[in-house]
């Protein structure tokens, strides 16, 4: 799966603004990636603009390693895949498809080979891929915003991108959608209780609730019946048998029933 990640690159072409820059690192490197490539950025040391440093937070490693790039054909000598993200409508040019078929899409090209990479190429602040740019580009793409106001942030784009891919990749892996610290120290406690552990609560409860003269065992009716139901319904967790045996405990210590008397 890191491999899989790893052979994905965003590329920006001919940013403007430092700052989006910065945020594309952060964006990236939150969703598990590591390539951002600049072609033709409007300022030369981009990478270490203080507005870039600034809005990397915490990322500046992803921004330090871009790689830059003179023109598009470059940036994509390596990419076996490229989608070139655009909210325009195009009369020519490669087949379209949305954010999230694209990410299925790479998801399944980079299972096909070892060697093979998937491209997202986004443009310029202001106007976007030209035609020529997209025509570079195996497949449009584009995020289904709101028609009225579909006007999206560059960076703000490449974070959305990045998050459907990321998606597109741990669903195919069938990794844990979790944050890492919870996925790697699971809670036994939050298992499944066995039906061993179960049947001796219901036990427990029944005696409990005889105890405390809720339940007539001369004449129970259907109320433990109702009970069962009820617990199974609710899928106890070995945590939850453990407290709710501490409550049948409870009910029948001697305080409670010399209180009672």
């Amino acid at each position: 799966m890191t491999q899989a990640f790893s052979r994905v690159r965003f590329i920006m072409v001919q940013p403007s603004h430092p700052g989006n820059v910065g945020s594309a690192a952060r964006a990236i490197k939150t969703m598990g990636f590591s390539e951002l490539v600049l072609v033709a950025p409007r300022h030369e040391d981009v990478i270490r603009h203080p507005d870039a440093l600034a809005l990397a937070s915490g990322a500046t490693d992803v921004l330090e390693r871009a790689r830059v790039y003179g023109t598009l054909e470059q940036a994509l000598a390596p990419v076996t895949l490229a989608f070139a993200l655009t909210a325009r409508v195009r009369d020519l040019g490669p087949p379209p498809c949305d954010i999230r078929q694209a990410a299925g899409l790479s998801c399944e090209h980079l299972a096909s080979g070892a060697d093979t990479v998937a491209a997202v190429v986004l443009g310029t602040e202001k106007s976007g891929l030209t035609n020529a740019q997209i025509a570079l580009c195996h497949r449009i793409c584009h995020i289904p915003a709101n028609p009225e106001y579909s006007s999206l942030n560059v960076a703000q784009a490449l974070q959305l991108a990045a998050w459907e891919l990321r998606y597109a990749l741990l669903a195919h892996a069938g990794a844990a959608m979790l944050p890492a610290s919870a996925a790697q120290t699971p809670d036994p406690g939050a298992e499944p209780a066995s039906g061993e552990a179960v049947q001796a609560f219901l036990a427990h409860w029944e005696q409990a609730l005889v105890g405390v003269e809720f339940l007539d065992p001369a004449h129970p009716k259907k109320l433990m019946p109702r009970m069962r139901h009820l617990f199974a319904r609710a899928g106890l967790t070995r945590d939850e048998v453990d407290m709710m045996r501490g409550v049948c405990t409870a009910m029948l210590s001697p305080r409670r029933q010399s209180v009672k008397k």
